[in-house]
């Protein structure tokens, strides 16, 4: 069976599809599959994807007008081939155009109550019930399921893209993940400067990518209080996989390039304020997600939405408050629990 698969954006929603490409593989069903062209180096590096077939709605939607042209070459590619079926992961109405305009035999995705947005279901001939409260990797892996017939797999998740990545001989070098696109995501800066000085005084190599100007200036004043912490240069998402392989450990904010390294089987800590790591925790099992002890997490707040006495860390406001309970000493501490297992 050769299926198009509707997972279009963000990062940490396609790497969450993952295991469900490799639950589907093991019985014989092969995929292309529609991803926002940022993305495409992702499911490229699973051995299961056939094609893939960049979509560039966020370009588009800002001015569609001027990428007439990119769109209806996006249409030629979609509708030029005839699928056994087409299955939308992702539950949104902008997903659901998509899988209609595609051709297959029958189209799948959750049901009105299961999907993100219930009136994507209208799209399918193929409804699947999926509950949702759930982390994201166990939702997908049963809709796979329900979609293609074969029982709920209950062994650990399998991202694959391991068949694809050749890993380095493990260097000393720390990835700090510190972009993300919540405000209240955003750990402290100051905590991240007190972090990078226990990891260079542990002899750790450490690194700042970064993704968006503000990223850089984040990085750069890190860098500036940190002698020794490197900020690196702008990097593609394919350039960026092999250097997170070839890391020893990352600490990260619930971002997607953070999914990714555990995605990759790197030993990777996770802080979580306003998300919630029970339904979107990066999964592994080299993998320590942390949740702020706070009494309003998990929020679900793009921006903090704390009203009470502020918190202090070190005569700083903590901002977003909830980081006031999840600080550089935690996080410190369990950077050596993670390691001494890999030891």
């Amino acid at each position: 069976m050769h299926v198009l698969l509707v997972k279009m954006s963000s990062l940490g929603d396609v790497l969450h599809a993952l295991p469900a490409v490799t639950d589907a593989a093991s019985r014989g069903i092969t995929f292309d599959w529609v991803v926002e062209e940022a993305f495409a180096a992702i499911p490229a590096r699973h051995s299961a994807v056939r094609n893939v077939i960049p979509i560039s709605w966020r370009r588009w939607r800002s001015n569609p007008g001027t990428h007439r042209r990119s769109l209806l070459e996006f249409l030629k590619v979609l509708r030029s081939r005839r699928y056994d079926q087409i299955l939308d992961a992702q539950g949104l109405f902008k997903s659901g155009v998509v899988t209609a305009l595609a051709r297959g035999a029958i189209s799948t995705g959750f049901s009105r109550g299961s999907a993100r947005e219930g009136l994507a279901s209208l799209f399918y001939r193929q409804r699947i019930d999926v509950a949702r409260d759930q982390h994201a990797v166990d939702r997908l892996r049963q809709l796979f399921a329900g979609a293609f017939g074969y029982p709920i797999p209950s062994g650990p998740e399998k991202f694959g893209l391991g068949e694809r990545v050749e890993r380095q001989a493990m260097s000393n070098r720390c990835i700090l993940l510190h972009g993300t696109t919540w405000m209240s995501k955003h750990w402290p800066e100051s905590m991240w400067c007190e972090l990078s000085a226990r990891l260079r005084d542990a002899s750790f190599e450490v690194d700042l990518p970064w993704g968006t100007m503000v990223e850089r200036d984040r990085a750069e004043r890190i860098a500036a209080r940190v002698p020794g912490v490197r900020v690196l240069d702008a990097l593609s998402l394919e350039s960026l996989v092999d250097i997170i392989n070839q890391a020893r450990l990352v600490v990260g904010v619930d971002s997607g390039l953070t999914h990714l390294a555990a995605a990759l089987g790197v030993p990777a800590v996770v802080l979580y304020g306003a998300t919630s790591a029970a339904l979107t925790g990066c999964r592994g099992d080299r993998v320590v997600n942390l949740q702020a002890d706070f009494s309003c997490v998990p929020c679900l707040s793009r921006e903090c939405q704390y009203r009470g006495a502020p918190l202090m860390w070190r005569d700083e406001v903590v901002t977003p408050t909830c980081y006031a309970r999840l600080g550089p000493e935690q996080v410190w501490a369990q950077v050596g629990r993670l390691l001494e297992l890999q030891e």
